[in-house]
């Protein structure tokens, strides 16, 4: 990988604090669309509770997928997880042929 995932343009960044967020925010992600624009979404959760970080990292990484399946969407979405700062994590998540697009790829 030659870029960091924080380069890619964000359309929208969704700020977590559990996984009925993280759910909320997938399927507003995929009904917004992946491929409307060339930007990715942005996903940040509080880095004070490692477990639950990870479950919402989770839930908002395999409810996308099953809800780019349901509405019969490209599913080649790549999806970068880092330190965002002290206080958060984040994954940002990107459609193949946007990043393509963008020439990060």
């Amino acid at each position: 990988m030659d870029f960091h995932p924080s380069m890619i343009p964000i359309a929208k960044t969704f700020e977590l604090k559990d996984e009925k967020d993280a759910a909320d925010a997938a399927y507003e992600m995929v009904n917004t669309g992946f491929t409307n624009e060339d930007k990715g979404f942005k996903v940040l959760m509080p880095k004070d509770n490692e477990k639950k970080a990870k479950r919402i990292g989770y839930t908002i990484t395999t409810t996308v997928t099953f809800a780019l399946r349901q509405t019969d969407q490209d599913r080649n979405i790549k999806y970068w997880t880092y330190h965002e700062d002290d206080k958060n994590y984040a994954i940002v998540f990107v459609n193949q042929k946007i990043l393509e697009k963008l020439g990060f790829s």
